[in-house]
C-alpha cells in the first residue's frame, strides 16, 4: 500500500472566496490582515513605551506622517500619503493630537498646515529609540536581507494600486 503524504494546506481567510483559482490572493489577504493587526498592536505598545499610551494606531500614523521630514502638511497631504479616503477620520485624529499638544496647526490662506510641536517631535524620537531597541534588533535574526524587505514593500505598494483600481471598478457596478 502506498504511503499517503499530507498535502500542504494553504491558510486562507475566506475559503468561500477562493475556488480553484484565487486561493493565493485569499492567502495573501489573510497574511495582510494578521500583519496589519500585529503592526497596529506594535505601534500602540511602542508609543506607550515611548510615553504616550492613549493614542490610537491612526493617531500614531498621523503623528509620524506630520513629523516626517519636519515639513508642514495639509490634511489632504496626510490623507493622500496614508492612502486614506475618509478625511473626517484623519481630521479627528489631528484634533486629538492638537489637544494632546503633539502637533500644532497654522492657517495659511484657506488651508491649515500642521507640524509637530517640540513635545510631539520628542515622542517621535522616543518611539524611534524603542523601535530600534525592540524591533530592529529582532529583525537582525531573520533570514531576510534589507533588499528583500524593500522588495516586499514594493510588492505591497503595487498590490495597493491593484486594490485601488478594483475598488474603483466595483464602485461602477
Amino acid at each position: 500500500m502506498a504511503e499517503l503524504t499530507p498535502k500542504k494546506r494553504k491558510i486562507v481567510s475566506s475559503r468561500h472566496l477562493a475556488g480553484t483559482e484565487g486561493w493565493q490572493l485569499s492567502e495573501f489577504e489573510y497574511g495582510l490582515i494578521i500583519a496589519y493587526n500585529g503592526f497596529s498592536r506594535w505601534m500602540n505598545k511602542c508609543m506607550a513605551a515611548a510615553g504616550q499610551p492613549d493614542l490610537s494606531s491612526l493617531e500614531i500614523l498621523v503623528l509620524h506622517n506630520i513629523n516626517h521630514r519636519e515639513k508642514h502638511k495639509k490634511l489632504s497631504d496626510i490623507t493622500f500619503l496614508l492612502n486614506m479616503e475618509d478625511s473626517h477620520v484623519v481630521n479627528y485624529a489631528i484634533k486629538k493630537l492638537q489637544k494632546a499638544g503633539l502637533i500644532a496647526g497654522e492657517k495659511r490662506g484657506k488651508e491649515m498646515f500642521y507640524s509637530t510641536t517640540k513635545i510631539g517631535f520628542e515622542y517621535c524620537e522616543r518611539y524611534r529609540e524603542v523601535r530600534e531597541q525592540c524591533l530592529l534588533d529582532s529583525l537582525k535574526h531573520m533570514d531576510r536581507s534589507n533588499d528583500e524587505l524593500s522588495d516586499i514593500a514594493s510588492a505591497l505598494r503595487t498590490l495597493s494600486g491593484l486594490y485601488d483600481q478594483a475598488s474603483r471598478a466595483a464602485s461602477s457596478l
